[in-house]
């Protein structure tokens, strides 16, 4: 168990590095818009790294993940200045859809609630 917290640890500074760096040091015009880094996977040999991005408006998600995935290489060497670790894993950024997802399921309900509301037998 105590190697999966190690794994987690790595995961958690990860992200925070990966977000600052996107934030902070990206230049890419492309990169902007509401977005957030929703969840970063360290594998548990540390060669991979899965970063999970959610972008917000539907029409900037295309270009935004081209200069992400353009980008990996920069990410991957500035992680390795910031987060000290023995080998640096390979930065892999996949779009996360699960909000937009989440926000349908609460609409959908919310118009179910309305049609089942008292007062409207």
């Amino acid at each position: 168990m105590p190697a999966f917290d190690r794994i987690d640890r790595i995961s958690q500074e990860a992200q925070k590095a990966i977000d600052a760096i996107i934030r902070d040091d990206l230049r890419d015009p492309r990169i902007g818009g509401t977005w957030s880094i929703v969840r970063c996977e360290v594998t548990r040999d540390l060669r991979y790294c899965k970063v999970r991005v959610s972008i917000l408006e539907p029409e900037r998600r295309k270009d935004m993940m081209d200069a992400l995935h353009r980008a990996a290489g920069f990410v991957r060497r500035e992680l390795g200045r910031r987060v000290d670790l023995r080998y640096v894993p390979e930065v892999l950024f996949e779009l996360d859809t699960n909000i937009e997802y989440a926000a349908r399921i609460n609409q959908i309900l919310k118009e179910t609630e309305s049609h089942d509301a008292p007062g409207d037998d």
